[in-house]
């Protein structure tokens, strides 16, 4: 009964982990990081600035980690984005450099 009921909790919460940007617009965000953040990394990290998402020792570990660092880039930039847009940008940039599954 215990092992039965403790599986059920393990899928249940693998489905919610994998659903932690499902309701995001993951081409709006594409479109956010193209006209806002892509020139920045390039100054810093030369080419098209993919590279500060690739780099072997990135801050980011986790999706939440993921929307804190867009969360304080649009802060410290002023981009004046709404909670949306972060979330939009991170799902963009999750499915495309980081694929944490959480």
């Amino acid at each position: 009964m215990y092992k039965v009921i403790l599986a059920m909790s393990l899928i249940s919460a693998d489905a919610m982990a994998n659903d932690f940007f499902a309701t995001a617009d993951i081409a709006a965000g594409k479109t956010l990081l193209d006209e806002n953040c892509i020139s920045c990394h390039a100054t810093s990290y030369g080419g098209d600035g993919s590279e500060i998402y690739t780099r072997p020792f990135h801050k980011v570990e986790s999706s939440k980690g993921l929307v804190a660092q867009v969360r304080a880039c649009n802060t410290n930039l002023n981009l004046q984005w709404f909670e949306e847009d972060e979330m939009n940008t991170s799902a963009y940039l999750n499915e495309q450099y980081y694929k944490f599954e959480e």
